[in-house]
């Protein structure tokens, strides 16, 4: 007789996340061994600014739960105005996700600095419970996004 495993969700958080400002703190997070979801994956990026808001929703539709901006704040090496900018760039993501049928909640940023391990950790941990309450993308959109 085998014994039955119970699959449990846990939803998947795609993180975009600075190499030179966020990046050490997530870094540092692992370092501390702190836990975070695992189900979290990080893309560095040299700027939060240059994200653009059509790849927030192609991850989305490819099967991620929800999508994180660890941005720069104001600690960004290459422009004066990164939050700002990228507050627009999620404001015009969430947008577009409401268009199609997506909860625009599954979109969320916050300042990560170097040292913010702590604070990283907390953002993962309450964004993927928000996230369990909401449910899975295929929900929102009839079960047209590919996992991979």
């Amino acid at each position: 007789m085998t014994e039955r495993v119970e699959e449990t969700y846990s939803p998947k958080i795609l993180v975009f996340s600075t190499n030179s400002i966020s990046d050490p703190g997530i870094d540092l997070a692992g370092l501390l061994k702190m836990h975070y979801p695992p189900s979290a994956y990080t893309i560095s990026i040299p700027c939060s600014s240059g994200i653009n808001p059509d790849w927030i929703i192609y991850a989305l539709k490819r099967g991620f739960d929800g999508v994180f901006i660890a941005a720069d704040g104001s600690d960004c090496p290459y422009r004066d105005d990164c939050s700002e900018l990228t507050a627009k760039i999620v404001m015009a993501a969430q947008e577009k996700a409401k268009e199609i049928g997506i909860n625009p909640s599954r979109i969320k940023m916050a300042a990560i600095c170097s040292v913010c391990a702590e604070a990283f950790v907390n953002h993962m941990k309450k964004f993927s419970e928000a996230l369990l309450k909401i449910g899975s993308t295929r929900d929102e959109i009839g079960g047209e996004n590919v996992s991979s």
